[in-house]
């Protein structure tokens, strides 16, 4: 009797993981196709004969004990493949095919039932409301179950086995090649697979157990959000074939751009114009805050005081601590950062003309000199604009 453990070079201890694996680097060296050995065609009979054998726990048992596992009379096993040396038998490509590249020998019938894709939306938010949270409804259009038949995709009894394929969900089809009729295996087409059919169908799903529609839901978004951040909502994805359960949704967030402030991280940045007597003499400001666009928020922190002292030059950044952003991931917030922009006036009447000359000649200023600095070189003419006007 033939040695199939040896032909294979596997041990009798063997797993079916280690016989798989053998037989799939034999296969693949032997294969007429690609084999130049003039025995090849023999030695691929012989190898598919083992692996037939060994890879069935029934046929391999009654190998074990002594018996005859292919039952011959005469005839070689692996599915009438004795007589592939003269190219006459038959060969499942199939089985090959799954055995090399790890598949299984048969698919059988596949669920009506399954999941649902994963969805994405996007949202347009605020800048108040990505800084501070908010729950906001949201409109989707997503497959749903449907509501006439509740997922069976039936419009009155139960689904039927498949005639074309007997309920096996795939067909087996057989064409001749030099070595042997090859037979290979596909999803069934008239049941698409399912092993079975719906002899009255849904009129609203068409059978597919599920519609489109429309639906709103309300969505949390938490605080010190950005645009590019997803929010993940688990099974409000799309509803799976035959009502199967659905995928999960996530909504993509994106930030509009705001009119005063703008974001950098988690501080807040903000432009302030002052008139340059009140950069000269000093003063208070009060600005609003982001707090100010929330109804929610306490009267007193939706405005700060900022404190200008004497002599602030133009591009003089204040710093306010802890009105920023509040740190998604984290404790506190940003800042607020207040640029102070110095404006000289473009329209003077007289006596205002005739008051900035008497101020000019009291600091000499009324025949300034020109002082020229090359432009990039470090701190020449900043250093300059500070001394000057410090002084």
């Amino acid at each position: 009797m033939t040695d199939y453990y040896e032909t294979l070079g596997v041990p009798r201890d063997a797993t079916a993981d280690q016989i798989k694996k053998a037989y799939r680097k034999l296969a693949m060296r032997y294969h007429p196709d690609v084999a130049s050995e003039p025995d090849s065609a023999e030695r691929f009979k012989q190898i598919g004969e083992a692996y037939e054998v060994l890879s069935d726990s029934n046929k391999r048992d009654l190998y074990d004990r002594g018996g005859d596992p292919m039952g011959r009379g005469g005839a070689g096993g692996f599915g009438g493949m004795g007589n592939m040396g003269g190219f006459g038998g038959s060969f499942d490509f199939t089985n090959l095919v799954d055995a090399m590249f790890g598949g299984g020998a048969s698919r059988g019938p596949r669920s009506r039932v399954q999941r649902g894709q994963d969805a994405l939306v996007r949202l347009r938010l605020t800048l108040a409301e990505a800084a501070f949270g908010v729950t906001k409804p949201l409109s989707v259009d997503t497959a749903v179950v449907c509501h006439v038949c509740h997922g069976s995709g039936s419009a009155g009894g139960d689904p039927v086995t498949c005639r074309t394929c007997q309920g096996h969900g795939e067909i087996t089809q057989v064409q001749r090649s030099f070595i042997g009729d090859i037979r290979t295996t596909q999803p069934c087409p008239t049941c698409r697979g399912y092993g079975t059919t719906i002899p009255n169908p849904c009129g609203e799903c068409s059978g597919e157990g599920r519609v489109r529609a429309s639906r709103t839901i309300n969505v949390k978004i938490p605080a010190g959000v950005s645009t590019g951040n997803r929010i993940h909502l688990e099974a409000q994805g799309e509803v799976g074939p035959g009502g199967g359960p659905a995928g999960d949704l996530y909504v993509e967030l994106g930030v509009t751009e705001h009119e005063t402030f703008t974001r950098k991280g988690d501080d807040l940045e903000v432009v302030v114009r002052l008139p340059m007597t009140a950069a000269a003499l000093g003063t208070a400001v009060t600005l609003a805050t982001l707090e100010a666009e929330r109804d929610d928020r306490p009267l007193e922190e939706q405005s700060v005081v900022i404190e200008v002292p004497p002599g602030t030059q133009s591009g003089t950044r204040i710093t306010v601590k802890d009105k920023g952003i509040p740190r998604l991931r984290g404790s506190g917030r940003g800042d607020m950062g207040v640029t102070v922009m110095v404006q000289t006036p473009t329209k003077l009447n007289e006596e205002q003309s005739e008051l900035l000359r008497q101020l000019a000649e009291l600091r000499e200023e009324t025949k300034p000199e020109a002082h020229l600095h090359r432009a990039g070189s470090k701190g020449g003419l900043i250093s300059w604009l500070k001394e000057t006007f410090s002084g």
